[in-house]
């Protein structure tokens, strides 16, 4: 092992001594982004039971999160989080996220009985976000639509949530009238799906 050690740092010393404090810096750099683009590539996306211990997991993660930024904190009992049952098919779907096994990141699809899908639930894990993960989560949401029937998806989201907001919008959403009681809610989307 010590041999291997002493030949790896001699290969590192050849590639770094050649190039400028400056250089090595964009290399450390570089290689950092390309590391986080091969996580990326590693997360996977797939339908989960709501009730596995990663999906309420996730779940909670994301109610935890919604009670540290709303500034009068989050009670999921006065929210229109719904029943767990909403998210088992065909009445609804959850999505999780996935890093070599471990749950990065979650969403859901809820068919409601006006004949559209609704989006809840959409949370990525900090030290996931900047991967592109929240709009492969909206897509993999919106496919799932596709898949049971559904041309119109509704959202609903609140006001310091300018991250989701700005994913809503770039992803073809258009802001529409209130269309739920949702108290935490204060901006609401639609999409038609072709």
């Amino acid at each position: 092992m010590a041999e291997l050690d002493r030949l790896s740092d001699r290969s590192v010393e050849a590639i770094l001594d050649p190039l400028t404090p400056r250089q090595r810096d964009r290399l450390v750099d570089a290689m950092a982004e390309v590391e986080r683009l091969l996580e990326a590539s590693a997360i996977t996306i797939a339908a989960e039971r709501p009730s596995s211990a990663d999906a309420v997991w996730c779940v909670g993660q994301y109610f935890a999160e919604l009670d540290r930024r709303f500034p009068g904190g989050f009670d999921a009992g006065q929210s229109a989080a719904g029943d767990i049952a909403e998210l088992t098919p065909p009445a609804g779907w959850l999505l999780l996220a996935r890093l070599y096994d471990a749950p990065v990141g979650c969403g859901a699809l809820r068919v409601d009985a006006g004949g559209y899908g609704e989006i809840k639930r959409v949370w990525i894990a900090d030290g996931m976000r900047g991967l592109g993960l929240g709009r492969r989560m909206l897509t993999a949401l919106e496919a799932q639509a596709i898949a049971a029937g559904l041309t119109l998806i509704r959202l609903d989201t609140n006001g310091v949530l300018a991250e989701a907001q700005t994913l809503y919008r770039t992803g073809g959403y258009t802001e529409i009238p209130r269309f739920n009681d949702n108290p935490y809610a204060q901006h609401w989307f639609e999409k038609r799906l072709g």
